[in-house]
């Protein structure tokens, strides 16, 4: 018996909708270790991520603040699986990016995505431009993130 494989993708062009919420399970619960690597790694020197001594003394949050920038990149990262796995060819840009609340350790985000435009591509046959409105949640649902990304998707081949 042969058996059918089935890799898993993100969406081709022809795919996405602009009528759906995708919601990207599962979440992702942030330690104290996601923060502080991707702080030192990207050389964030920010006392607020770091010291905890420090961050304690701050209201109105007294304790370190998971960095914005590993917070957005978990964002779009929630959303690879199911949306762009395999079929993007470029993220072409960012935009209104905004942090409505904080995220602290032990935070878990949740995190879902609308396609706000699609349109296909003037100068590159074979694909397409797809804008996604990305939201990021905690645990208790406060949104803690949000984001507009403009993406070069990649149609379906002939073959799929």
């Amino acid at each position: 018996m042969t058996r059918r494989a089935v890799v898993q993708r993100g969406l081709w062009f022809e795919e996405f909708d602009t009528e759906v919420v995708y919601a990207h399970r599962p979440g992702r619960t942030i330690t104290e270790a996601d923060n502080v690597l991707f702080t030192t790694l990207t050389m964030n020197t920010q006392a607020l991520h770091l010291d905890a001594a420090f961050s304690e003394q701050l209201p109105p949050f007294n304790q370190r603040l998971v960095n914005s920038m590993f917070t957005l990149s978990t964002l779009v990262g929630l959303s690879v699986a199911q949306l762009t796995q395999g079929t993007i060819v470029a993220n072409l840009g960012f935009s209104e990016i905004a942090f409505p609340k904080p995220l602290f350790h032990g935070d878990t985000m949740y995190a879902e995505t609308v396609v706000t435009d699609k349109r296909e591509s003037k100068s590159r046959p074979g694909e397409g431009i797809v804008t996604f409105a990305h939201t990021a949640r905690n645990q208790h649902g406060d949104i803690v993130a949000t984001a507009v990304r403009k993406t070069l998707v990649r149609k379906a081949p002939e073959s799929a």
